[in-house]
Formats: C-alpha cells, sequence, structure tokens
C-alpha cells in the first residue's frame, strides 16, 4: 500500500548506533535526500510584534527573544542499555577525529566511559560541520555535578563542577517540510522534545505513515540552562499538533502526589492502552493483508501483522504494559517476544536480531520499555519487526484496531486541571505565532 501523501520518516531517521564515529558517508547519503538536516534555517523568522499581548496571559513572564546560532546546534540523547560513547555521539552527528582521541586519552573524559548509565542524558553543543563544540554529562553522586569537555583555542579542556542550572520555559513551534526531527532542527530544538512529541501524540498519530508537508506543531517545555547554554531539556507541559489538519493538545497535570500525565483540554487522558507502533520512526514495508505473496516461500498466505522496515539493531518498544508470555526462537518469526497484557490481549515481536537484557518469561514490562532489536532472523529477506495485535487469540490490525485510552481526570481533580491550563493554552497559542522564545 502507498501512502503519495505521507512523509516517510527514514528520509530523516535515527542512525542507528555504531562503533565507530565515521559517519561521514552516512550524512552525506542523508543530506541527498534532506537538505536541512543540521543547523538552523537562514531564513527563520523570529517573532517580533507586540510582546504585551503575551505578557498579558502569561504570569509572570518578561519575554526574551533569542536568535538561536547559525552555525551549531545543541543535542541530547538518553542512554540506553548496551549504548556505546562512540555510538551515542555519532547520533548526535558529530564526526570529529580530534574530539575522540581526546575523550580517549583524557584521564577525566575517562569518567564518561565509566559511568554510562541507561536513563542518563548525554548533551553536545556540535557545529554543522560535526566538530564537538561542547559535551555535558550529569555524574553519579552529588545533584547537579557534570563532567563538561570544551573546546578551546589551545584545543579541548574537561572540567568537573556544579550546574547551577537556571530552569526557563521554552516556547517554540515549526512546519512540518520533511520529517519531525529535520523540523526541530530547524527550529533548534532538541531531540528529545521532539521524541517527547512523539510519546505524546503517538497514540492518535501514526508518525510512521500520518506525517504530511504542511503539518506544524507548537510546544511548552522546560529548558534547563547553565551559563546561558542549555544543558538538557525537561519535560514537555503543553504541545499541539496539527495532523492533516485536525488539532490534536496534551497538557502536563500532576497533582499533588500522583504520577501525573497529559490530559486533552476537555480533561481525557492522551495516553492510550496501546501504543500505535513499537517503533520510533521508520516505514511500513508489508501492511495487514488476508492474502499475501510471502517474500520467502513464494505462496499466497495471510500477513496478519505488520512489517517495519527498519535498521539492524533499531530499537523495540512494548507498546503496553504485559508480561513476558514467550522469548526465543519460534520457527518463521526467528527470535521472538510475545507480551500478555490485560483484557486478553496479546502483542508480538518477530525477526529480532536480539532481546534485551535480562528479559525471560514472566518479565514485568512497562509501555515504552525496550525489549529487544530489529532483525532478520527467520523467514526474513532483510532486517524488519513483524509486529501483530491479537485479542483473545484473534488477529486485529494493528493500524486500524480502535485503542482505549487511560483512565481520564477524576470529578474532583478535573476543576483543578482547568484551573491548570488556563495559563498554558494562551502560551501554546503564542507559540503558534513565534520560532524561538524564551521565558525567564
Amino acid at each position: 500500500m502507498a501512502y503519495t501523501t505521507a512523509i516517510l520518516n527514514q528520509a530523516y531517521c535515527r542512525l542507528p548506533r555504531h562503533p565507530g564515529l565515521k559517519i561521514g558517508a552516512v550524512l552525506s547519503a542523508m543530506l541527498l535526500g534532506v537538505v536541512t538536516v543540521f543547523g538552523l534555517s537562514p531564513n527563520t523568522a523570529i517573532y517580533s510584534g507586540p510582546a504585551t499581548e503575551v505578557l498579558d496571559a502569561i504570569h509572570p513572564p518578561a519575554i526574551h527573544f533569542v536568535q538561536p546560532s547559525n552555525t551549531t546546534i545543541v543535542r541530547e540523547v538518553r542512554i540506553q542499555h548496551s549504548d556505546t560513547v562512540a555510538a551515542l555521539l555519532s547520533e548526535m552527528g558529530v564526526d570529529d577525529d580530534t574530539a575522540w582521541r581526546y575523550l580517549r586519552t583524557d584521564p577525566d573524559a575517562d569518567l564518561i566511559f565509566r559511568q554510562l548509565v541507561p536513563g542518563r542524558t548525554l548533551t553536545a553543543q556540535v557545529a554543522t560541520n560535526g566538530a564537538l563544540q561542547q559535551l555535558v554529562f550529569p555524574l553519579s553522586g552529588e545533584r547537579n555535578t557534570a563532567l563538561q569537555i570544551a573546546r578551546t583555542a589551545a584545543g579541548f579542556n574537561t572540567i568537573t563542577h556544579e550546574l547551577s542550572g537556571e530552569t526557563r520555559v521554552v516556547m517554540q513551534s515549526a512546519e512540518i517540510r520533511h520529517s519531525l526531527f529535520g523540523a526541530a532542527d530547524d527550529i533548534g530544538m532538541p531531540d528529545a522534545v521532539a521524541v517527547q512529541l512523539a510519546d505524546i501524540f503517538g497514540g492518535d498519530i501514526d508518525f510512521h505513515r500520518d506525517l504530511r508537508k504542511g503539518d506544524r506543531f507548537a510546544v511548552v517545555y522546560e529548558s534547563v540552562t547553565h551559563t546561558g547554554n542549555s544543558t538538557h531539556s525537561l519535560r514537555v507541559l503543553a504541545a499541539e499538533f496539527v495532523n492533516a489538519g485536525k488539532s490534536y493538545r496534551a497538557f502536563w497535570f500532576q497533582d499533588g502526589d500522583s504520577k501525573g500525565g497529559y490530559y486533552t483540554p476537555e480533561g481525557q487522558n492522551v495516553k492510550k492502552a496501546f501504543l500505535r507502533s513499537p517503533l520510533e520512526f521508520s516505514r511500513i514495508s508489508s501492511g495487514y493483508s488476508n492474502a499475501r505473496r510471502h517474500p520467502v516461500l513464494g505462496k499466497v498466505r495471510a500477513h496478519r501483522g505488520i512489517d517495519y522496515a527498519a535498521p539492524t539493531g533499531t530499537r523495540v518498544k512494548a507498546t503496553s504494559d504485559g508480561i513476558v508470555e514467550f522469548v526465543g526462537r519460534q520457527g518463521g518469526y526467528g527470535n521472538v517476544i510475545t507480551l500478555r497484557h490485560p483484557a486478553n490481549k496479546t502483542t508480538v515481536y518477530g525477526h529480532l536480531s536480539k532481546f534485551a537484557a535480562g528479559l525471560k518469561k514472566g518479565s514485568r514490562v512497562s509501555q515504552g520499555d525496550v525489549i529487544g532489536f530489529v532483525g532478520a532472523t527467520g523467514l526474513a529477506t532483510g532486517p524488519h519487526l513483524h509486529y501483530e495485535f491479537r485479542v483473545a487469540g484473534t488477529h486485529r490490525n494493528p493500524l486500524t484496531v480502535v485503542l482505549p485510552s487511560g483512565k481520564p481526570l477524576s470529578p474532583t481533580e478535573l476543576p483543578v486541571y482547568l484551573h491548570h491550563i488556563a495559563a498554558l493554552a494562551p502560551q501554546i497559542a503564542a507559540a503558534q505565532r513565534v520560532q524561538y522564545v524564551m521565558l525567564d
């Protein structure tokens, strides 16, 4: 099935993590399909209208308009299991042999290699030519202590210090021209914020097939700055995504000691019981069908799932909370995982290259947890993920099945929530009119 108007996100997909830093050839190949991948668009328009309108709607803030650098961008990545320093730098677009040699030989920089803890965020300021300008790595131990590696006129130096960061609220908006990440780069928005957007709206928008040229988003999020430079982003506070002319809005709300979550303006839970897709940004190579000629066997047979083409090693996420029912090798599925979910639902993840460390039958997983990695095991002509969704043992099309929403706000929480978003809603409206605004 062809989606002629859809933007296939492999045009600007995440680079597969690999142990080398020689990614010039990969970036060159990507640039053939996407012209404005790194840096900021030279034609970026900074909002210069009356500030009083925004000030009346937002309390307190004074507004400062910030012009991002035209030659560098800030990238950040959350460390996953089995990551390496080289792979993380590669993912952030670093192509710098001098920086790599320094990291490998400087005794202080060795802390990065020894404290590569999953869940921690690594932040880099990278020039458009791939040269590393600054690397900030939070250290174990005292809060807000970080290792900072910076390029100077005399070379690189390494210092350990307290970040003493200042949390600010940032408003940004962009239009989709090639991909979500491409639009984020155009306005200097960190990758982590783009990933949060995809996670927030992933239950309503299939980011693999539904993105359209001309779609747009606005986002309000917290950013921690140190000496005027963003070190890392925090939570998205409010966001709007307009897809194919339909607007989706979400606001973060946490009442007291509750876990917190994202809700619509009416108080409905944005989170669905299942994610639409177990992969971040790939393309669909084979859809759900009752009669498809099998590429290996050559026979016409039903294809009761969705195939997502992706590079070997791409992370595969659990689409919902569940318990591992099977993990191992099984016939044409190759390496496969079956998860059991409430309400007699199961999901299947096939052709994996390997499983997440420690995963075994009976393990509990949460929605979004990495459970395995894309491969080509079993009856597969190339690396891809085969994904199935079953209800009471009956296959359903994962792309069209109605996904139940999470628990809505209670009658006692709703008035508090509506009061809370009364200040956030005008910020989203203001963000639609600007490219980059930082609020004190």
